[in-house]
């Protein structure tokens, strides 16, 4: 919870930086965000390929296993398709491109801003990356603060579906305590598939 909040106020003062003109030109002419992204994506090769438990994990999954993450993205792009029926603003694509983040906020909605930008301009890109934050990061805090419903009325794969590619770390413990323990393996093989999964799909909707 603490960590989505903090993601939103850092978001709040880039927009305050950005109208107040306050911050320097060689940033925004030589397009900086640019090489933010192409950081943030090393991060998350690093921070895959550093986790002690992958070699594990790959070792034992079986193809079931990936039914899923499967899934999660099926359903989360299916429900999403649904959800444009009645949203005149954004177009389907740019909708998946939207729920393709997979409550992994801050990397799709930084890809969404960039991508939709030659297309829809500055404004509109930005707008749709706002959106892709909020969208990504209610997904999560609903995961967080909905854990034991989902486990009581759904089964105890619904907060793991529901927490997409947060399973591998913010939603991990509360989908340990109300799942149980058995379930923890599962919970980061998807989150890491699913995870995954978040740049090629956001990019390819964004190019759609």
């Amino acid at each position: 919870m603490k960590g989505s909040l903090l993601v939103v106020g850092f978001f709040m003062l880039g927009c305050l930086l950005g109208w107040g003109e306050l911050l320097p030109e060689q940033l925004v002419e030589n397009n900086f965000t640019i090489y933010v992204l192409y950081f943030l994506m090393i991060q998350v090769g690093i921070s895959i390929g550093c986790d002690k438990k992958l070699k594990e994990i790959l070792a034992t999954v079986r193809p079931k296993m990936l039914l899923i993450p499967l899934a999660t993205i099926t359903g989360t792009l299916t429900f999403t398709t649904l959800a444009s029926l009645v949203i005149s603003r954004w177009s389907l694509p740019d909708c998946l491109a939207v729920g393709s983040g997979f409550a992994y906020y801050s990397l799709s909605s930084i890809l969404i801003t960039e991508f939709k930008e030659p297309a829809l301009g500055v404004q509109l890109a930005a707008e749709l990356g706002t959106v892709a934050l909020m969208a990504n990061i209610i997904r999560e805090i609903m995961t967080l603060l909905g854990a034991s419903l989902f486990v009581r009325y759904f089964g105890k794969l619904a907060p793991i579906c529901a927490g997409g590619a947060t399973t591998m770390d913010t939603t991990l413990p509360v989908i340990t305590r109300y799942a149980g323990k058995e379930w923890v393996f599962i919970a980061i093989l998807h989150g890491i598939v699913v995870d995954l999964s978040v740049p090629f799909l956001v990019s390819f909707f964004c190019s759609v």
